[in-house]
């Protein structure tokens, strides 16, 4: 019971990702039909963030009161009708109307998904769980650009309408198949008669170490997003990558990190522990975004990618078991207050990406790899404060 409820977390990641990856090489496409300017784009990934931000907290409180599942159902449908609104929408209302939706489904979706996997695993079983969170995200990227690329030769449309059909299916998959664990109903029935929901939002803030990841969770989510919001656009235009090309790279890249996140992960975060590969990943990640912003060469393009992507593979699930180990029976809210930070950062990273695109089409990497190695500089001190707040 609890191995195929845990499966069918997976799938429901797998499906919602596999719709996010599809759309991604139809991205230039559409900024070229629709005539947008790299300023749009990148509202358009901030106002998803933006919707993501405000209902992130209240979203995984909610499944910490009434049970995960009800919040999983809610995000993949909400997510099937924010795709289908995207594949429709011809002016730019629409669109970003259609990105508030889709904000406001991952804010359901992410934080309560992670802690139903949370709620089924031991301590010891939740890096690799986790680990398995992860490659589901990313074999929805692997799959779906390829996909997206293939359905693309059918109309600019058609794969958002697909993301649409895939969610659809997660939502049966959740309703259906899913059921909240007697821990989730029992522990948390005493958090809502006893606490205020603001009150288990200052509690985990004022923590000290809560508060430091936080921090660094902002920063950052500012770096990666001004990277990954702008990436085929980049490519496209910097280097005369082809949709066809960008598609395999992410399907490559991604397929490396599925398999470290399936088999590797939990012997890494076992070898190293998850605060200093979250600083790994900040300084390789920095270095190889630098590199793709100041080199003429293709083939290292490819190459830093390849790092850069897996770096932030590795970093996600880090800190997410990190934060899990720590959350007691605030799975929900401490989720969801990671979402909304990270949501923080990817509000102003696209924003900032998109203006600084139209001025150079290389300043907003300039931009990414400083802020990413400003970030681990900063993370340094993450092992002196935690190791202060558990004595």
């Amino acid at each position: 019971m609890k191995n195929r409820m845990l499966i069918v977390a997976y799938v429901n990641l797998f499906l919602v990702f596999l719709g996010v990856g599809l759309v991604i090489p139809v991205l230039p496409l559409l900024k070229n039909e629709m005539n947008f300017s790299g300023t749009t784009m990148g509202m358009m990934v901030a106002i998803f963030a933006f919707a993501q931000l405000i209902i992130s907290p209240i979203a995984g409180h909610l499944s910490d009161v009434f049970g995960r599942k009800k919040m999983i159902v809610l995000g993949m449908l909400l997510f099937s009708l924010s795709e289908l609104m995207f594949g429709w929408a011809q002016s730019v209302e629409w669109f970003y109307l259609s990105r508030v939706i889709g904000g406001a489904s991952a804010a359901c979706i992410m934080p309560s998904v992670t802690a139903f996997v949370a709620d089924l695993t031991t301590l010891e079983e939740r890096p690799k769980a986790m680990g398995y969170v992860s490659a589901a995200i990313s074999g929805g990227f692997i799959i779906g650009p390829g996909i997206g690329g293939l359905l693309a030769v059918f109309g600019t449309r058609v794969p958002f309408y697909a993301a649409a059909l895939m969610a659809l299916l997660g939502f049966f998959c959740s309703l259906f198949f899913l059921k909240d664990t007697p821990s989730v109903v029992a522990e948390e029935k005493a958090t809502r008669e006893h606490k205020p929901g603001m009150s288990v939002f200052l509690e985990v803030l004022m923590h000290p170490l809560f508060r430091a990841f936080f921090i660094v969770i902002l920063i950052s989510s500012f770096g990666l997003q001004a990277f990954e919001s702008m990436y085929s656009i980049m490519a496209t235009q910097n280097f005369a990558f082809t949709t066809t090309e960008i598609s395999l790279m992410i399907m490559i890249s991604g397929s490396l990190a599925l398999v470290i996140q399936i088999f590797f992960f939990h012997r890494i975060v076992q070898l190293m522990g998850e605060i200093r590969l979250m600083q790994l990943t900040f300084f390789t990640s920095g270095i190889f975004v630098l590199v793709i912003a100041m080199t003429s060469q293709r083939w290292l393009v490819v190459v830093s990618t390849f790092i850069v992507f897996l770096s932030f593979d590795l970093f996600r699930p880090a800190v997410t078991t990190y934060l899990s180990h720590h959350a007691g029976s605030r799975q929900g809210v401490i989720n969801g207050l990671n979402s909304t930070f990270t949501s923080v950062g990817n509000i102003l990273g696209p924003v900032l990406a998109g203006m600084l695109f139209d001025i150079n089409p290389f300043s907003p990497y300039f931009v990414a790899g400083i802020i990413l190695l400003v970030t681990g500089i900063v993370s340094l001190s993450l092992s002196r404060r935690s190791a202060t707040v558990t004595e």
